[in-house]
């Protein structure tokens, strides 16, 4: 019985895995704020591209 406990104490102990845990957590709530940030400044974004894309037409008619 007291083998089985150390086998799985030792199991709980382990930590190899936390560091990639912990980057991939990182990882994802970064990509969750770019994405929100995106998508309220899409429309902000989208209007600076159809300035630059009116002038640039502009430019080349004349």
């Amino acid at each position: 019985m007291l083998s089985l406990y150390c086998k799985f104490r030792n199991f709980m102990d382990r930590e190899e895995g936390q560091g990639m845990v912990e980057y991939s957590l990182i990882i994802g709530l970064v990509s969750i704020g770019v994405l929100l940030v995106l998508g309220t400044m899409s429309t902000t974004i989208g209007g600076m591209f159809t300035k630059i894309t009116t002038a640039l037409t502009a430019v080349k008619s004349q």
